[in-house]
């Protein structure tokens, strides 16, 4: 039996914009109120997702969530026809239209949480939506989430999908951008890491001052109930608050792992020492590699700057493991020398492959945010929905269907225009027919 870490990237959607909605995360605030294009961003994602494609693995799409989201909008009290409702809310409640016409499902770190069947009690693949509940724009998304995700991974004979956790801070949840799972083969029972921000029930733990912890304590391990996880195969870290507060809204801006390497900044987590030791006792007798890149040589501001850790570390088919990494690494002198001495040492990662993704990084996300990680095994990956996993056919019909329904510019003004949910709401239509999702979108129920 074959085994495969898939990557399913997000589709950045037609109403791609900067808003500037996600406080705490230094890029989508900087860059509020400026230009996008929706075609560029979803072409770039695209150009990322063929290029793992053609290195060999294993690689999937998701569509985006329908935006503007005219259904929250009436249920916020916006009433009339759907052109009345967009005019409505962008003269009476700005903040809540903007809200309701972000892309941010493109980043797709944050659409779920994922246990492969090695790890998981009754031998299934689980995925849990996260409820995204620290911020509005993210928290319409969850339900839309579990309808793309079950026709996406729609074989209940290996696929087990739950509903997104109670709707409460006490259970904030951002999903995989706050999870990393390590291995020894991505087919082997491993050890999965839940990075949490505070404990939502025990106001007198570290907590960051600054920034909100988008994840709880409590959150995580129910995550891990739901997902039939074993004590022994868990370990739950805190990150650290101070770098919460220096715009380290989520643990794949701090760390990121992939099978036996664990690759992190030396202040991402508290109590660093004591869960490394853990994660030793627990992983077993196989290599570790724990690669923890010093202040000295990059500084939190240029982590964050250059999204250094929200890259994704692959295994290739060769055996070796690979950075994919922002363009913008390149323009950081000290982030760039960092990596450039990284694949000399003697740790698995040999190289490192560059990505222009700058609409996506003004915005606050980076390569790992617009990918959820799926391990499968082959009869899994069989299982998937074969009109979402990436070909030279699917790549070519996604770009047609870009230049066909995208704008080259969008403005924050642009998103009461009630043209742009007609054209929006096209787009999905034919979309969910290209990659055969069914009725996933409220508009088509």
């Amino acid at each position: 039996m074959k085994h495969f870490e898939a990557n399913f990237d997000g589709l950045v959607g037609p109403t791609h914009n900067y808003a500037g909605l996600s406080f705490g995360n230094v890029a989508s605030l900087n860059n509020a109120a400026a230009t996008s294009s929706p075609k560029d961003a979803a072409k770039q994602g695209l150009k990322k997702a063929k290029a793992l494609a053609d290195l060999g693995l294993v690689q999937g799409m998701f569509a985006p969530q329908e935006r503007p989201d005219i259904h929250s909008l009436r249920r916020m009290g916006f009433s009339g026809t759907d052109s009345d409702i967009l005019n409505k809310a962008a003269k009476e409640a700005p903040a809540l239209l903007r809200a309701c016409c972000s892309a941010s499902s493109m980043w797709t770190a944050n659409a779920a949480t994922v246990s492969p069947s090695a790890d998981t009690h009754d031998g299934k693949l689980h995925f849990t939506p996260a409820n995204l509940v620290d911020k509005l724009h993210r928290s319409i998304e969850p339900t839309t989430t579990g309808n793309i995700l079950q026709a996406t991974f729609n074989d209940s004979r290996y696929f087990k999908h739950h509903q997104h956790l109670p709707e409460h801070t006490s259970f904030g949840d951002e999903g995989a951008a706050n999870h990393t799972r390590l291995c020894s083969e991505y087919g082997h029972a491993g050890v999965e890491l839940f990075v949490y921000g505070q404990e939502a029930t025990n106001p007198s733990a570290p907590r960051p001052q600054k920034f909100p912890a988008r994840q709880t304590l409590e959150a995580s391990q129910a995550v891990a109930r739901l997902h039939q996880l074993d004590d022994d195969g868990t370990v739950y870290i805190q990150q650290n608050p101070d770098v919460i507060d220096q715009g380290v809204f989520h643990n794949d801006v701090i760390a990121v792992g992939n099978q036996n390497v664990l690759f992190y900044h030396e202040q991402a987590f508290l109590n660093t020492q004591a869960k490394l030791t853990e994660i030793k006792n627990k992983f077993g007798e196989s290599a570790l590699h724990f690669i923890e890149v010093p202040t000295s040589k990059v500084a939190i501001q240029d982590a964050v700057k250059s999204y250094l850790f929200n890259t994704q570390v692959v295994t290739l088919p060769s055996g070796e493991m690979a950075i994919i990494a922002p363009t913008n690494c390149q323009e950081n002198p000290a982030v760039f020398a960092y990596l450039n001495e990284l694949v000399t040492l003697n740790t698995p990662i040999k190289q490192v492959l560059y990505f222009d993704v700058k609409q996506s990084m003004q915005n606050g996300g980076g390569p790992a945010c617009l990918r959820l990680r799926v391990a499968m095994n082959q009869d899994e990956v069989a299982a998937v929905n074969q009109h979402t996993l990436m070909n030279d056919g699917l790549f070519n019909r996604l770009n047609q269907w870009v230049d066909k329904h995208y704008r080259d510019r969008l403005l924050v003004a642009d998103l009461a225009d009630p043209q742009l949910l007609i054209e929006s709401r096209t787009a999905l239509d034919e979309l969910t027919q290209i990659m055969q999702l069914g009725s996933v979108y409220q508009f088509q129920r």
